[in-house]
């Protein structure tokens, strides 16, 4: 069953992004906090020594590390994120993760709307 997301579209609200998540023993575990038309904004907690190989996505990226910290590939090279650090990642560049620490982070994902004909 798909869970609901922790903020609604129509209405002005405040969630604290690092608190109210359980510790990730093993594996990844998502929430949605925000889906909108051309939005998703998601929060992930990953177990230790979690990885997500390589991928692309066709929306424009943007990382933020909210607790732990993070080995992050992206256009060849790798970068150790830390709480408060943001990565942007354009469309379609191959990009990848493992988690050095326990690790929460917030993706916010921005589709742009299909071309006019």
């Amino acid at each position: 069953m798909k869970s609901a997301a922790l903020l609604a579209t129509d209405v002005a609200a405040f969630c604290a992004l690092a608190s109210g998540v359980a510790p990730v023993t093993h594996g990844i575990v998502s929430q949605a906090v925000l889906t909108a038309p051309g939005l998703r904004v998601t929060r992930f907690s990953f177990a230790r020594g979690q990885e997500l190989s390589e991928h692309t996505s066709p929306a424009r990226v943007l990382v933020q590390v909210i607790v732990g910290s993070c080995a992050f590939t992206v256009g060849g090279r790798t970068h150790l994120l830390q709480p408060g650090d943001l990565l942007h990642v354009p469309p379609r560049l191959p990009h990848a993760l493992r988690a050095v620490t326990d690790l929460t982070l917030i993706v916010t994902q921005a589709t742009p709307p299909p071309a006019e004909e």
